[in-house]
């Protein structure tokens, strides 16, 4: 049977430690599902420990990301992998709470291209981590919320499920980290499609290492925050924009 959701789970090195987040995915999610697990390698630590969980949960599979490292290219190979309308993408590291998969992914059925897991709406809260970052993110997510009116508090959690066929028609042009979620909120949000949010607690992770790199990829983090203010456009209005600052930006370098 076709699954109503994909779960798509970046990882990197977590070992034994994914069984954990499979576990708690695997119990929570009650719709129909598959759960993928991208990782850059069939080196991966990671990778021996999904293939083993797989063979009790016929859900689970690994997807080896053949775009190149790094988590943006692991997501865009998890949505080209997924077989369900609707596409959860979450982290291996346990923050995220998998309770909500089943209500963000009925939010996304019922009409919304993006539907966020929001840490800084009324009823939401983030737990332990970095100090900075979460400030960093907070004030983004208050400023794009007021004056960009993108429909979430939370536009940089990664914690979101998307309509794959808004995927597919505006495409992933994040090439580095966890931009991706801004990025398609961003995108979203020229193109005035329906955004909606849930709130919901973010857990500082227990057990592994976090991958999360602020200082590499905060300038992928601002192009997409300064994206989202501008006038409404279509799909080929906004994809010769993104195309003509990607020539820009590549002949700079070039000099």
């Amino acid at each position: 049977m076709k699954p109503r959701v994909s779960v798509v789970i970046t990882a990197r090195e977590e070992g034994e430690a994914i069984g954990l987040a499979l576990s708690r995915v695997a119990e929570s999610v009650k719709l129909p599902c598959e759960i993928l697990v991208v990782c850059d390698s069939p080196d991966d630590t990671t990778v021996p420990w999904v293939e083993k969980y797989a063979r009790e949960d016929e859900r689970v599979r690994v997807i080896i990301n053949t775009y190149g490292p790094g988590p943006a290219r692991a997501i865009r190979a998890g949505f080209d992998a997924a077989a369900a309308d609707v596409v959860v993408v979450t982290m291996a590291d346990g923050c995220d709470d998998p309770q909500q998969i089943d209500q963000l992914t009925r939010l996304v059925e019922r009409g919304v291209v993006v539907a966020a897991a929001s840490r800084y709406s009324k009823g939401g809260q983030q737990v332990g981590g970095p100090f900075l970052k979460g400030l960093m993110s907070r004030t983004a997510g208050a400023s794009l919320k007021i004056l960009a009116r993108v429909g979430t508090w939370d536009p940089t959690n990664s914690f979101k499920a998307y309509d794959r066929h808004f995927v597919e028609e505006v495409g992933i042009d994040s090439d580095k980290g966890f931009e991706v979620g801004l990025e398609l909120v961003a995108k979203a949000r020229r193109l005035r499609r329906p955004v909606a949010e849930v709130p919901t607690i973010w857990l500082d992770r227990t057990f592994g290492v976090s991958h999360f790199n602020i200082a590499k990829w905060l300038p992928e983090y601002l192009r997409w925050y300064g994206f989202a203010f501008g006038p409404r456009l279509d799909v080929q209005q906004m994809r010769r924009l993104l195309d003509s600052k990607g020539r820009s930006a590549n002949e700079k370098g070039e000099r």
